[in-house]
């Protein structure tokens, strides 16, 4: 009977460690992001991806080339410009300062910014700049309103620019000190403002044109104008730092967590759904799907740079891919953000 038990035992054994070692087979994300990354169709994959969970890193690898001519390898810890994600850093220092009572969210700008020559900052709020409400257009300040603000979202760097303007003059701070001090209270310790000293540091970008060849950019073209929405220098662990920091109530007091993460308006984008998505300040709220999902995307193929953070609150897992390249066909532009993502959430490491 012993041996009997025994026998038993030792199958019951062998058939659950067979079925965990499927179980973990069938959910190694790490070995399906491998394989994607050595994927050369549609598009090569050039950049570096990061997955943190509790603070923790789950996934971390670098691939390809900080300089195609070179063929200098890249690594985790290399620098890349933000593109668009600089938008949430903005949204969050304005939100100290709504937090200080010297901006009132809802107030049009014209009370913060009183010479401002544009008719439009009369009716504009710095909420609407936030939530790409306001009706400006992407890069230029000097046409008409597109839509009554308020009533429609469109997409704008320059109103991140106006809202940037309306965050020092209320602070009595540049927007260098500003987010120097904020990358500090997140230990982003290889994060930095661009100024003449630290663009040096930051890994080459490249335009992949249509036709297949790239062109490798020196230095990038932006200015201090475009920071606001458009170019911050960070590693990518330190984006990962940064959203457990953002969203575990270490930068804003909860109530004002809310604001930047509420919505009362949608808007489309191929990364996070055909369906449109809640946009709230620099920040996309995918709420309406099985898994909640907070992030934004940066992408510039003349500048070089493609970019993806996304923060899952519910298992505290942060998913950032950086690439210092950009694909001037926009179908295949974030084939790999997309494809990473989909592993990411078919995957146990969110349930």
């Amino acid at each position: 009977m012993r041996q009997i038990f025994k026998l038993t035992f030792l199958a019951i054994t062998i058939l659950l460690t067979s079925c965990n070692s499927s179980a973990q087979q069938k959910d190694n994300y790490s070995n399906k992001i491998d394989s994607l990354l050595k994927t050369k169709s549609p598009r090569d994959f050039n950049g570096v991806v990061y997955i943190q969970q509790n603070g923790k890193m789950k996934y971390a690898k670098a691939y390809g080339f900080a300089d195609f001519n070179k063929k200098t390898p890249l690594r985790i810890d290399d620098k890349f410009s933000t593109m668009s994600i600089a938008k949430q850093f903005t949204a969050a220092l304005i939100l100290q300062q709504v937090e200080k009572g010297t901006i009132d969210l809802q107030t049009p700008i014209r009370k913060y910014l009183p010479d401002f020559k544009y008719s439009w900052a009369d009716t504009v709020t710095v909420h609407q700049l936030l939530n790409n409400t306001s009706g400006l257009y992407s890069e230029n300040m000097d046409k008409p309103l597109k839509f009554k603000p308020g009533s429609a979202f469109s997409y704008s760097n320059v109103g991140y620019y106006v809202a940037g303007l309306v965050l020092e003059k209320q602070s009595g701070q540049n927007f260098e000190t500003l987010v120097t001090a904020l990358f500090k209270k997140c230990k982003m310790n290889n994060s930095y403002y661009p100024n003449k000293t630290t663009s040096k540091l930051l890994t080459k970008g490249h335009t992949i044109k249509k036709d297949g060849t790239f062109k490798l950019n020196e230095q990038l073209s932006f200015d201090a104008d475009n920071y606001f929405g458009s170019h911050l220098i960070v590693t990518v662990p330190d984006l990962a730092k940064w959203n457990e920091c953002l969203h575990n109530g270490k930068v804003l007091k909860p109530s004002t967590y809310k604001m930047m993460t509420s919505y009362v308006i949608t808007d489309t984008h191929q990364v996070f759904s055909k369906t449109p998505i809640g946009y709230g300040y620099g920040l996309r709220i995918n709420d309406k799907d099985s898994i909640n999902e907070i992030g934004h995307t940066g992408f510039h193929p003349g500048e070089g740079f493609t970019a993806v953070n996304l923060y899952y609150p519910k298992t505290k897992t942060s998913v950032v891919i950086m690439e210092n390249v950009g694909n001037e066909n926009f179908d295949i532009a974030y084939y790999f953000e997309q494809e990473i993502r989909k592993i990411i959430k078919e995957s146990k490491l969110l349930k």
